[in-house]
């Protein structure tokens, strides 16, 4: 039935179906690519260009199915990320600036993949792997087309719930992975558990993201946004471990 009461049209009907069924592949698509994909030898090797071809075959499809650059957020005069992305952004960088330089702090951002790295490895990260590789493929996939997608056949709450779902389920095997790494993993449950809080936590992550791409009809609001977490979280971390290795160098 139509919302007026009338019997849905074939075209109609079929409109929905593809609909339905592009969220579907969308979803899976997504929920699979970070957890199988990207465990992939090869794929941590050509991380950026991997994830930026994939980025751009996103958007291919996207427009195949009828979605148009205002859908995605990237339609006219919506190119800048506008106050309210850039106010959450500036108030995430001095978040970060405190803890780096609080003492109290400072061991909360001490992660093993990270310390290792020299100055050029930590350019490298925050320039290029990280806005190409990482921001810049999961907001196209996540705030752009999925969301997109997603809002074609669902209320826009929905939307911003089953989107941020599968945000979350994205991150399994990077948390798993980072657990391993810092010795955080423990022993089976544990890690379960911890790998489930993370799962929660950037659920809720891609709720907020979500949010603001829907309040300032842009998507480059919550990709400005996402960089600075993910940059300023590298920054800071990388600028505590070395803080601390020149005050315990200096006992």
């Amino acid at each position: 039935m139509t919302g007026h009461g009338r019997p849905a049209g074939p075209v109609q009907t079929a409109n929905v179906w593809r609909g339905q069924t592009a969220a579907i592949a969308c979803g899976l698509g997504l929920a699979l690519y970070n957890n199988v994909i990207g465990a992939q030898p090869w794929h941590r090797r050509w991380y950026t260009p991997v994830n930026a071809g994939a980025a751009g075959a996103a958007l291919a499809a996207a427009a195949a199915t009828g979605l148009t650059p205002a859908d995605l957020g990237f339609g006219r005069g919506r190119w800048l990320p506008g106050r309210l992305g850039s106010l959450l952004a500036a108030a995430t960088a001095a978040g970060w600036l405190a803890a780096a330089a609080l003492p109290a702090t400072r061991p909360l951002l001490h992660d093993k993949r990270i310390s290792g790295l020299d100055g050029r490895g930590v350019a490298y990260q925050a320039l290029v792997r990280i806005p190409v590789g990482t921001v810049l493929w999961e907001e196209i996939a996540f705030r752009g087309v999925l969301q997109a997608t997603l809002r074609r056949v669902m209320p826009e709450p929905a939307a911003i719930a089953v989107s941020s779902g599968v945000f979350g389920l994205w991150h399994i095997r990077p948390t798993a992975a980072a657990l391993r790494v810092n010795g955080l993993a423990g022993g089976r449950w544990q890690a379960v558990a911890r790998v489930t809080a993370g799962v929660a936590v950037t659920t809720a992550g891609g709720v907020a993201l979500s949010w603001l791409r829907g309040r300032s009809g842009r998507l480059a609001a919550p990709v400005l946004l996402h960089l600075t977490i993910n940059c300023g979280g590298l920054a800071a971390a990388w600028a505590a471990t070395a803080r601390d290795r020149r005050e315990d160098g200096g006992r």
